[in-house]
């Protein structure tokens, strides 16, 4: 091939019918311009020879890759720029999230520098390739049997892919392999080529065919899509070609033989086709030929060659104006066209600039690029072996990369296999909301599972890589896929929780009330002297402050609640339980003092037992005073405890100092214990003892169940807790101390004398 393409350029060069290289003898065919193409490497062989004399070059097809900078500066590319048709591909592929594609390309400079542009760009924007294969080498027919079997190779390469896109990097001459295919499932035991597929072809890529493969099917191209250089209705072109006649032609060579050839006929004193019999008249019209085996319309890159004739006769009248201000000649310029030197073109083409016959602007950058756009067309084929080729959108060089292409999707028509709005291609199902994507070892990443988002997380698109947490204030909905706002809780007083607390908390304070009112009314009487009777009415109105206090907890957290109701709680319980302990002193103080030469009697007075309330209390209070001037107590937002609600509670803001309230609170109800426990066996005119005992045992045990359950329960119910451990601790203190007390005051009337008492102490 390369031989070849030397042997034409240099003939090029050379006189007409003399071949004397590096010779010109005449003016007349003196070649001022190249159009070459559409194969890059044909290209890259005549540049080899023409850039030696500097000669422009148009190219028409892909461009080659060029290592002289010297030989690239005569080039005028009739074809747009490849890198925005990469581009345009990627962004085709991403606009019908095509991630999983196989890739075929040319097994040449052009091929593998298309590879080393195109993989790194897919990659990085999550495009995965089944396979990247390169198509087999042209051979001539004595290695036949060789490329038959690489083309068995690539056969088996497309029908085991589990892509339903295969991106197609090729030239003409690679289609007429590609009708080739599906042929050979019918003469060998292979898999038929799946109808779903989907091609994407390049644009340096067209519709080309031989004569013997007028019949061929070519259904594998039903839904394809290619890019195409963009090619304009020319007037008058269709009717140029109707009127083409091989007999009128003169100095045309090729015409015959392509009659011949599309035909099926031979002309007199030729012996193509002598077999057949068939003789060409001269009048077959090429309109009756299948689009398969000639096309009426001007194709991209007959469109491009147009252009560039023109191109270069505006060139050339460009530089003879110019000259011709310069200096006068008689004879019209002619003199200026037979002392041209092709180099001196070169500056006028690449400013050139003229709207053509079908009113497109054609014009060259500073590269000898053509501007120009990219048109998407999908293909239609029928079964008279014709085809239509619609255009259905365009690549815009100009624009910005995420909207340089345009498409319009409903006007593609897909394989006949697809049933969807389009095929997917895709390594892996999609991975819902609700899902994430999870790789698989040894795989592409385009390749994965998806597994459920992990409690408190979401993912509300399809594929995401990782679920999200939901902000603190929302929470995920029951499908993992949205967050939903979270609901404020807080125990209100319009729940049955809440209700049944302040119902059993004015119950208590009732009934406390009520024992304290049975108590004032005999505070005369001895049972009630018995014990002190201060100590006893202040007990009752710290059980009854101690019951009320459970209202701070209900209901929406304020400032005011929140800096109240713990020290007021333990305010309330150390009183009671200081007055309990003091109450139990006396008793055994008392006991005491009736020994002969006791000591004690001179403790037996109220000065004592007020003195240890007192300074109970006042311990209490400063470590609720310290607490308060450091970190007191807030209304706060927890949205960590419940993962659908929003707490609305009073957050303590010294977990030390709240602690350090409620074991104070419980060392003085141990000790109130132990002083009781030891008092139980005292005579029963003073065996108020056993019942403080009894009621102590269930204090403690109330309020050390409390400091677990409470560590361990979340929301609400924190403060729930702490409401029943009031409510049940005061209650016990209540009951047991002073249920047996009522008994006698109000059903044994008869019990409650000194006689009856100083009869059972002695």
């Amino acid at each position: 091939m390369a031989s070849w393409t030397y042997l034409a350029s240099m003939e090029l060069l050379s006189t007409h019918g003399r071949f004397i290289p590096n010779y010109k003898c005449d003016y007349q065919d003196k070649a001022v311009s190249v159009i070459a193409g559409p194969s890059s490497h044909i290209c890259q062989f005549m540049a080899t020879i023409i850039s030696i004399y500097k000669i422009p070059q148009f190219i028409y097809g892909s461009s080659p890759v060029l290592n002289d900078n010297m030989q690239a500066a005569f080039f005028q590319h009739m074809f747009p720029n490849e890198d925005k048709q990469t581009m345009g591909i990627l962004q085709l592929l991403l606009h019908f999230s095509w991630t999983w594609i196989g890739l075929f390309y040319l097994s040449n400079e052009s091929g593998e520098s298309f590879i080393q542009s195109i993989v790194p760009m897919f990659t990085h924007e999550g495009i995965c390739f089944d396979f990247i294969e390169a198509l087999p080498k042209e051979k001539f027919s004595t290695n036949a049997d060789e490329m038959l079997t690489e083309w068995f190779q690539t056969y088996n390469i497309i029908t085991e892919s589990t892509a339903n896109v295969i991106l197609l990097h090729g030239q003409n001459q690679i289609m007429v392999f590609l009708r080739a295919l599906p042929l050979l499932s019918e003469f060998y035991d292979i898999s038929v080529l799946r109808n779903g597929t989907i091609w994407i072809l390049t644009a340096e890529m067209e519709f080309a065919s031989l004569p013997f493969q007028r019949i061929w099917n070519i259904d594998f191209l039903h839904g394809a899509i290619s890019f195409a250089v963009p090619s304009k209705e020319v007037s008058g072109f269709r009717e140029f070609i109707q009127t083409r006649n091989p007999l009128s032609e003169k100095g045309d060579g090729f015409i015959r033989i392509f009659w011949e050839l599309v035909f099926e006929c031979s002309f007199p004193k030729t012996v193509l086709n002598q077999e057949d019999g068939k003789t060409c008249s001269g009048e077959e019209r090429l309109e009756t030929l299948p689009g398969s085996v000639f096309e009426m319309s001007m194709t991209g890159q007959s469109y491009s060659v147009y252009n560039a004739v023109y191109a270069v006769a505006h060139a050339l009248q460009a530089m003879v104006s110019s000259k011709l201000k310069h200096r006068g000649m008689a004879d019209g310029g002619k003199r200026v066209l037979l002392d041209l030197q092709s180099w001196q073109l070169h500056h006028f083409l690449r400013s050139v600039s003229f709207n053509n016959s079908a009113s497109e602007k054609i014009s060259f950058d500073q590269n000898g690029q053509i501007e120009a756009n990219f048109d998407i067309i999908s293909w239609v084929t029928f079964p008279n072996q014709s085809f239509l080729q619609v255009k259905v959108g365009k690549v815009d060089p100009k624009a910005p990369r995420d909207t340089m292409l345009s498409i319009s999707a409903g006007d593609i028509t897909w394989p006949n296999m697809v049933n969807q709005e389009w095929p997917l291609s895709l390594c892996s199902d999609n991975c819902h909301a609700g899902y994430s994507k999870i790789k698989v070892e040894g795989k592409s990443f385009c390749c994965y599972d998806c597994l459920p988002c992990p409690e408190g997380k979401i993912s509300n698109q399809t594929d995401m890589d990782d679920c999200i947490p939901c902000p603190e204030d929302q929470h995920p909905s029951h499908g993992q896929d949205s967050c939903i706002p979270k609901a404020i809780s807080f125990l209100s007083f319009e729940e049955p929780l809440g209700i049944s607390f302040a119902t059993i908390a004015v119950s208590f304070s009732f009934i406390t009330a009520l024992v304290l009112g049975i108590f004032i009314k005999h505070r005369t009487t001895p049972i009630v002297r018995a014990n002190n009777s201060n100590l006893t009415f202040t007990l009752l109105t710290s059980l009854l402050l101690s019951f009320l206090c459970a209202f701070l907890f209900i209901g929406q957290p304020s400032k005011i609640s929140c800096l109240f109701q713990q020290v007021a709680f333990a305010l309330m319980f150390s009183l009671a339980v200081a007055c309990i302990l003091s109450k139990t002193t006396i008793v055994i103080l008392a006991f005491m003092a009736t020994k002969p030469e006791s000591r004690t009697r001179k403790w037996m007075g109220k000065q004592f037992s007020t003195s240890i309330v007192l300074s109970c209390v006042l311990v209490q209070a400063a470590i609720c005073i310290l607490w308060l001037a450091t970190s007191p107590p807030f209304p706060d937002f927890n949205t960590q405890s419940m993962p659908e609600e929003i707490v609305l509670e009073c957050n303590e803001g010294s977990s030390v100092m709240f602690y350090s309230v409620l074991g104070f609170m419980g060392s003085l109800a141990l000790i109130s214990f132990t002083v009781a426990f030891l008092a139980r066996k005292l005579p029963d005119s003073y065996n108020e003892a056993k019942f403080i005992t009894f009621s102590m045992l269930v204090f403690c045990s109330v309020w050390l169940s409390f400091v677990p359950t409470y560590l361990s329960i979340k929301g609400k119910y924190m403060v729930a807790v702490e409401i029943f451990s009031i409510l049940a601790s005061g209650g016990s203190l209540l009951f047991c101390i002073f249920s047996p007390k009522c008994f006698i005051i109000i059903l044994r009337p008869e019990l409650n004398k000194r006689g009856q008492l100083m009869r059972r102490r002695n």
